[in-house]
């Protein structure tokens, strides 16, 4: 046996947010919890990492948006706790063509989990924000309670409770082995660790993890372009003009979102919700030709849409995205090793929604009853499992 001081109720490895929430709530249920990250805090290898996420109940799934309610909730807590804003309101606006049929399923979630939102034809649109330019028949759908999570902040935040509630967190400490079993033994460049049971939480490392294990999941890791662009008058996006996130349905290939401006002055995030297969140890590789197409792609929105915009990217920094087929998590137990859980595949969507994530992680790790069904995001349900030699 290792020493006392090596044993836990459970090791988490991955630091990014969804880790960090399972880490809380398994350090607020009073268990001996050790966090792993490979890169040292805070670092900008991962998908949690930057000043802001968009926050959302709309959803054409209803499970996220049911999801979503407790997620507010937990933020709330967490805010309070921390005593700093990790939340704004702007809401968010989610612009497409009239007969869009994600746009009308989004708003019959909406109405039937009774959160507050507003129908903007072109007209109203128009008069409501005159900065945005549309095109003929597009449409809006506002969710008011949509807005701005503060990334960063929240990562610090939770880092900070993890410790205060008597969880260990290393960083800077790579995990090099696995050895399944009661206890699972995990071995680091540092040293081995043994505990009850084991939650995965690596991004678009998470495979390297689990194929000595048996299981190679049907993840695809992407590099996203997060592109901010000028302003022609400083604010005129901004927060103080009450200007609100958004979500492009339809309007290009794959959805364009952004936010007021804010993180860094005169520019306005505006980003395409997508990106190109990429190696994560690869991050920061020159832009592939693909990579200049996105960029492309955003530069005709914002020139057609955001006219008071300078319709070339002032800054684009890189993001990752860790992506199933279907674009919905992996919430699950390993296939045969049932004390060690897999948290996976947040597709880019998963930043708000990782309160609700954590505390089912939890749950699966401590073999209590799941707080929400959990059959959207079963391994089973990606019927070659992947490369699974079990």
């Amino acid at each position: 046996m290792a020493a006392q001081k090596d044993f836990y109720d459970a090791i988490v490895i991955g630091a990014g947010i969804q880790g960090c929430f399972t880490a809380y709530h398994l350090a607020k249920h009073r268990k001996r919890v050790l966090l792993l990250e490979q890169f040292f805090l805070l670092h900008s290898r991962g998908s949690s990492h930057g000043q802001s996420r968009i926050i959302r109940m709309a959803y054409p799934e209803e499970f996220y948006t049911r999801m979503m309610a407790e997620c507010y909730q937990i933020w709330a807590q967490l805010e309070h706790e921390a005593g700093t804003q990790l939340y704004r309101k702007t809401g968010l606006l989610l612009l497409g063509m009239k007969e869009n049929p994600e746009l009308k399923i989004i708003q019959a979630t909406l109405s039937r989990h009774r959160v507050e939102h507003q129908c903007l034809p072109s007209e109203k649109l128009k008069q409501r924000f005159p900065n945005i330019r549309l095109a003929r028949g597009e449409v809006g759908l506002l969710d008011k309670s949509g807005g701005i999570l503060y990334a960063n902040k929240a990562l610090r935040a939770l880092q900070d409770a993890i410790r205060q509630l008597g969880g260990i967190v290393h960083d800077g400490e790579k995990v090099m082995e696995i050895k399944p079993g009661l206890p699972v033994v995990v071995k680091t460049t540092s040293r081995s660790y043994q505990a009850k049971s084991l939650i995965i939480t690596a991004g678009p490392w998470t495979n390297r993890l689990l194929r000595p294990l048996g299981v190679e999941l049907p993840l695809k890791t992407l590099r996203i372009n997060v592109c901010y662009w000028r302003e022609k008058v400083p604010g005129s996006y901004g927060v103080s003009q009450a200007f609100p996130c958004f979500l492009g349905f339809g309007l290009a290939p794959h959805h364009i979102y952004g936010m007021p401006s804010g993180e860094y002055p005169g520019l306005m995030k505006v980003s395409y919700h997508h990106g190109n297969n990429a190696d994560p140890e690869e991050r920061d590789c020159p832009a592939a030709f693909s990579d200049i197409q996105d960029v492309r792609i955003l530069s005709c929105f914002v020139r057609d849409h955001l006219p008071d915009l300078e319709p070339e990217p002032a800054i684009m920094e890189h993001c990752m995205y860790t992506n199933t087929p279907d674009e919905h998590f992996i919430l699950d137990r390993h296939p045969k090793y049932d004390n060690i859980v897999i948290g996976a595949g947040f597709s880019g969507h998963g930043f708000k929604l990782s309160p609700v994530v954590g505390k089912i992680l939890y749950e699966l790790s401590m073999k209590l009853t799941p707080s929400y069904d959990l059959t959207p995001f079963r391994i089973s349900r990606f019927p070659s499992l992947g490369k699974a030699h079990l």
